[in-house]
């Protein structure tokens, strides 16, 4: 029982952990979007690209955030395994731009590392939470 708390527990860290992160990330696109894109040394010249970058980067990640939030506290599984596939949709994203277009700089660089890991991490505390919520399996044989 303690290993269940605590394999839960550590999973609702990691999640509201990433949360975090992606609601830091939206709240700097909301009110300054060109500060998102001076991290890729990309100006924005128009408009359309500030509202752009507002919405993806602003939007989806507050739409993000609360989502995570909701699934920290009601469902935990489907919160790791969403964060699976975004953080390990993120660095495949990085690798095809790899083969596509060649070596990333030094931001690519380290958040294809840093995405990869927290793709593992999800991972692993789906697989441990899964582990340890699984209801146990009775072989006893009724007549």
């Amino acid at each position: 029982m303690k290993t269940q708390q605590f394999v839960k527990r550590a999973a609702q860290g990691f999640i509201l952990i990433s949360a975090l992160a992606l609601l830091s990330v939206s709240v700097i696109a909301f009110s300054n979007p060109q500060s998102v894109m001076d991290l890729v040394h990309v100006q924005l010249n128009n408009t359309d690209a500030f509202s752009s970058i507002r919405g993806v980067y602003g939007g989806v990640g507050l739409t993000m955030f609360i989502s995570l939030l909701y699934l920290m506290v009601k469902d935990v599984n489907k919160g790791l395994a969403f964060l699976s596939l975004l953080w390990g949709f993120y660095a495949l994203s990085r690798a095809i731009t790899i083969f596509a277009e060649g070596a990333l700089g030094d931001f690519g660089r380290q958040w294809i590392v840093t995405e990869t890991v927290l793709f593992v991490l999800a991972v692993v505390l789906l697989w441990a939470n899964n582990r340890t919520t699984a209801p146990a399996v009775s072989l006893r044989v009724s007549h």
